[in-house]
């Protein structure tokens, strides 16, 4: 996405977003009552009622308000929950659901409404007609609240628990891998090998992590210069003044830098939406957390590598399922994303810190095994590679023979199952019947 669609999408995700919008609109509801009093005929609402609208709204005042702050308080626990039994780095996708938030803003939203209707029926400027527009919209923030609720008390039994966080960072892990692979070179010229020995390098001006890549303006920047750029640096690159973001080809001034490495945004932090493979960073560190000491959980461990498993084979099919990429800016070349860089953010921490666990290890042969049988070299190349290693870590720190000896007959085993199932797959023989 552009740089200000990026700007707003984050905004949109911060938590006092959704609860402003939602209190504005629950002020503006308790008000329409007023203007809509000239439309109405005179006498309606007292054949209906609505004169005990007021009672309503100071019942719905009270308990809003004390439902909002369980609401609130429950929403933190479940973010240090998450920090403490997943990762720090997964509480900010809870503090961005926008189910949470919805929950919290509605509750905001009847608080302000009720608070609202309140004052302004205390004023006396409603009248008959508009007390009966109140009225009306009171029964409809009171079934809105229900249902919010009744969701409320699935959503936060869940809220903040290991296997919700791990199915939230999946999600948003996929989402973001959807959206790379329909421009895996983010509009730009494709190019696969080095930049020209004769292109100037252009460094970063602060120390952070890539958050985003301006491929139209440094497109712009360049057809306005007479320049090619090469851009060197993917979203979650960490950058340094001694690390090359750009390389460029053609007479480059000062200020043209200076516009050039604008272009690109630098933050504090890595961020999912534009950057797949913190998704598979931040999944990796849950299972390797649940491998220490202190924790002692393979099956966390192993729940996650079946989720990196199916996002990997995921990424794999919409590599090989993607067309041809439309070329926007043709004066920037740009590199795709390394399928081996996808895997050693998964599986190589994950081997390292659990390579005393055989039920561990045994996953891991099963579901690398399960990798190569993706459809592009790259993928079934780089899960050969780290079931090789993977095992070579285990048999140096498993320390009882029996345990080696069933390692290894596994991973030739899997090995072997998956060089058949690409056997097939490429000649189209029928699997063997036993």
């Amino acid at each position: 996405m552009s740089k200000w669609k990026l700007s707003l999408f984050r905004i949109s995700r911060r938590m006092w977003f959704r609860s402003t919008l939602y209190g504005v609109l629950g002020v503006a509801t308790a008000l329409a009552g007023a203007a809509a009093r000239f439309v109405l005929p005179q006498g309606l609402a007292t054949q209906i009622g609505a004169d005990s609208v007021g009672n309503i709204l100071g019942i719905l005042a009270a308990s809003m308000l004390t439902v909002t702050t369980f609401a609130l308080s429950t929403m933190v626990a479940a973010y240090g929950s998450a920090a403490t039994n997943a990762t720090p780095r997964a509480s900010r996708l809870l503090i961005e659901d926008t189910r949470a938030q919805g929950t919290l803003a509605t509750f905001v939203g009847a608080f302000l409404f009720s608070i609202v209707g309140l004052i302004a029926l205390s004023t006396g400027i409603y009248g008959d007609s508009g007390r009966l527009v109140l009225f009306g919209a009171t029964i409809a923030v009171i079934i809105v609240i229900t249902v919010t609720l009744l969701r409320a008390i699935e959503q936060f039994s869940r809220f903040g628990r290991l296997g919700e966080t791990v199915d939230l960072v999946e999600k948003a892990t996929l989402k973001s891998m959807e959206l790379r692979a329909e421009e895996p070179f983010l509009g730009a010229m494709p190019y696969t090998g080095s930049v020209p020995d004769t292109s100037i390098a252009v460094f970063a001006a602060a120390v952070g992590h890539v958050e985003h890549i301006d491929i139209q303006r440094l497109d712009a920047l360049a057809e306005a210069h007479r320049l090619t750029v090469y851009v060197v640096c993917q979203p979650g690159t960490f950058a340094t003044p001694n690390r090359a973001l750009l390389h460029v080809m053609g007479t480059l001034h000062d200020d043209q830098r200076a516009q050039l490495i604008e272009a690109v945004t630098i933050g504090g932090s890595r961020r999912i939406e534009n950057d797949p493979r913190y998704g598979l960073v931040v999944l990796a560190e849950i299972g390797v957390r649940s491998m220490s000491p202190a924790i002692n959980d393979p099956g966390t461990c192993i729940s996650v590598i079946g989720t990196c498993v199916r996002l990997l084979l995921r990424w794999d099919a919409l590599a090989c399922a993607q067309r041809d990429e439309k070329v926007q800016h043709r004066h920037v070349y740009m590199a795709q994303l390394d399928a081996d860089d996808l895997f050693e953010d998964v599986f190589a921490p994950l081997s390292t810190d659990a390579a005393g666990s055989l039920e561990v290890n045994i996953r891991l042969q099963k579901a690398l095994a399960a990798l190569c049988a993706g459809c592009s070299a790259s993928t079934r190349e780089a899960a050969r590679h780290h079931a090789d290693s993977s095992l070579e870590r285990a048999l140096r720190t498993l320390s009882f023979a029996q345990d080696r000896q069933k390692l290894r007959a596994i991973h030739a085993l899997e090995q072997q199952r998956a060089q058949d199932a690409a056997s097939r797959r490429t000649f189209g023989s029928p699997a063997p019947t036993r």
